[in-house]
């Protein structure tokens, strides 16, 4: 199967300038571009970094971007402009998105920073040899542009003029490292075509550009920081057993479009997995998968297999006195002091809720402790305690009070 063949099977191919065999069957040089808003990517991210593996993998030359330079500017968004960082957590961001892209990609992938050269290059000279060749005419009409215009939302010059410095990275890859495609998310799409635009129009050439779909969850919400449900590519920020469990709780809706998108399994593989998968649903055989294949690829084998032993253990029907010390590790555990009441236990780490939510779960009988339903929040005492230790339960999620 030729690579554009297996794209197009697997979903990565929204939009693209000319016909996809056209981009990717012939090796090139391709760039991906990433602004460093944060110091972590997440798994948002992860599709277009998947991508640019197989590109590879493929024989294309790939190039990675980091937008030092359009980062201090920050692209237009729905809600409004962005919080210009300043330059020292912008560096420290490079470094981090540096240092997670060789971990993931490999230590020997080619990086830009276009700080390199947007810092270097003048107001005047910029606005005579790129600005001419677009028009406000043009600009305004873009989706999201427009929609911020129409709704009397305010757009600054600064997020107007971000299209203009993209296109014009794509014009330097092109003229300094032979790069002739790109890649980027469908909300990219615009921003894309302008150095298409902009290299056949300063040098009478053709590049390329096509964009990925933007993965969304079970709620319709696309992946991203911004929609305030990140699951982060970074351990520290998110553990490799929050990674899995992420991914094994998914919902059996989309998991197919998951699989290809994610993981590196053949066509042949996640068809015969979505088969048995329809079969017997309630063994989760297909979330299972994922969680493994996502959670070795960010953070490796070892943590991957710690992930899901640890997973097994919290989930398991053990008595808590029938758990070897490492098994007790994997869950994480309250010490009470004084008059701890069932609320106070229930919001502690591990279950992740506030105390309304807290007394909601109580009051309708979704808390247990050792077993036992707790139907009203009151004090924890010694007759809760076996050995001056307790299970507590939130559906098959688990914590440990202890004395």
């Amino acid at each position: 199967m030729r690579l554009s063949e297996d794209l197009k099977a697997r979903g990565y191919a929204e939009h693209s300038s000319v016909p996809l065999e056209t981009i990717v069957d012939t090796a090139r040089g391709i760039y991906l571009g990433m602004d460093p808003t944060a110091d972590s990517l997440h798994v948002g991210h992860l599709v277009p970094l998947i991508l640019m593996k197989r590109l590879s993998d493929a024989g294309h030359r790939t190039v990675f971007l980091v937008g030092g330079g359009t980062g201090m500017i920050g692209d237009p968004r729905e809600s409004g402009e962005r919080n210009l960082l300043d330059k020292r957590t912008l560096e420290h961001n490079k470094r981090a998105l540096k240092a997670q892209l060789q971990k993931l990609v490999g230590k020997k992938i080619e990086m830009v920073d276009n700080a390199a050269w947007l810092s270097k290059t003048g107001l005047l000279e910029f606005l005579r040899d790129i600005g001419k060749h677009f028009t406000v005419n043009e600009l305004s009409k873009r989706d999201l542009i427009k929609r911020r215009i129409d709704s009397g939302d305010p757009i600054s010059f600064t997020e107007f003029t971000y299209s203009l410095l993209q296109g014009y990275d794509f014009l330097h890859l092109f003229k300094k490292k032979g790069i002739t495609a790109q890649v980027g998310g469908s909300d990219q799409w615009t921003n894309l075509l302008s150095g298409v635009d902009l290299i056949r129009k300063k040098l009478g050439k053709e590049a390329y550009c096509f964009t990925l779909p933007l993965v969304t969850d079970a709620a319709g919400k696309k992946f991203g920081k911004s929609e305030g449900n990140a699951v982060w590519l970074d351990g520290k920020k998110t553990p490799s057993y929050a990674m899995y469990q992420f991914w094994i709780n998914l919902p059996d809706q989309g998991l197919e479009t998951y699989l290809k998108l994610y993981t590196f399994m053949s066509l042949e593989e996640i068809s015969a997995l979505i088969a048995r998968h329809e079969k017997n649903p309630s063994a989760r055989e297909a979330q299972k998968t994922l969680a493994r294949e996502v959670t070795r690829f960010v953070h490796g084998e070892k943590s991957m297999v710690q992930a899901e032993a640890e997973t097994e253990v919290r989930f398991s029907e053990k008595a808590l006195t029938a758990l070897s010390e490492e098994e007790r590790s994997a869950f994480p555990t309250v010490m009470i002091s004084g008059e701890k009441t069932m609320v106070s236990a229930v919001v502690a780490d591990g279950f992740k809720v506030s105390k309304s939510e807290a007394r909601r779960l109580i009051q309708g009988r979704g808390i247990r402790i050792n077993g036992e339903t707790i139907e009203t929040d009151r004090v924890i005492t010694d007759t809760d305690l076996v050995g001056g230790e307790a299970f507590l339960e939130k559906g098959k999620v688990k914590i440990i009070v202890k004395k």
